[in-house]
């Protein structure tokens, strides 16, 4: 039984893969200073949760951009589960090229998501991933992850909006009855939500001009995952679908093709 990890800033992904399937799934608070044990008994539940435990598990892969948990993971698998877990980096074997300037500043989730995407789409695509950050992603046809864009999330605008205005508080990131908001809490709504949708829009649309000037084609899929994407895709036609898993399943194609190898 395969046990992947997605270490985001946010929240962790945890899924387990047996039998061709995921048979769970769980989300956890991403805690940089949490402990090793203190994560270890937090997995250990959710195990318990579905009728397993350590023993079920027999190999580990880990994506992560927090840096100061993926000693804690490593650990934890030394310890509880005793495997050596597989890590993405930019040097992990994952049936795509990285084809960008830089390739060892490319976030570990941007690579994964392109992996899925290569492995089981085979076609010119932009990954939207909705998270802390919102990450466009530009993957070819051919297997390569060309670059793409990341933008602050929605989150964290009405965060920085909410903190900086003292007159403003929280609200429910959803669309307003009318994009005209005609008090506080519907104008807020609309510029923060109507303003992201915009913004997805826009991006979306540029990214595909720049991959048609790149003799890209024309047949581009705009596939979007994260916490947000089911309720953007209500809104807007720039989403031609959604796959709440994507993230998992490339760690399952890294995991697979690693273990091959």
């Amino acid at each position: 039984m395969l046990l992947a990890v997605d270490i985001g800033n946010t929240n962790i992904t945890l899924g387990l893969w047996h039998n061709n399937e995921w048979v769970a799934s769980w989300r956890a608070r991403t805690v940089p200073d949490k402990m090793p044990d203190e994560y270890g008994v937090l997995v250990n539940s959710f195990l318990s949760s579905q009728n397993f435990d350590y023993r079920s598990v027999s190999s580990v892969v880990i994506s992560s951009v927090v840096p100061a948990l993926t000693p804690t993971f490593l650990e934890l698998s030394h310890r509880y589960i005793e495997v050596e877990p597989i890590v993405v980096t930019h040097r992990t074997k994952m049936g795509i090229r990285i084809e960008i300037d830089q390739p060892e500043q490319a976030g570990a989730d941007r690579l994964v998501n392109a992996a899925a995407v290569t492995a089981l789409y085979q076609c010119n695509a932009i990954v939207v991933d909705f998270g802390t950050a919102t990450n466009f992603d530009i993957v070819s046809a051919e297997g390569a992850y060309c670059g793409g864009a990341i933008a602050p999330g929605i989150g964290l605008a009405h965060d920085a909006l909410v903190a900086r205005a003292a007159k403003l508080h929280k609200i429910d990131l959803l669309p307003p009855p009318n994009p005209i908001g005609r008090n506080t809490i519907h104008a807020m709504q609309s510029g923060i939500f109507w303003g992201y949708a915009a913004l997805v829009e826009g991006m979306i649309s540029r990214l595909k001009a720049a991959m048609r000037d790149a003799e890209m084609g024309d047949n581009i899929r705009v596939i979007a995952t994260g916490g947000l994407a089911p309720l953007f895709r209500q809104h807007t036609n720039a989403i031609d679908q959604i796959d709440p898993d994507l993230t998992l399943e490339g760690l399952r194609v890294i995991y697979q093709i690693n273990a091959s190898a």
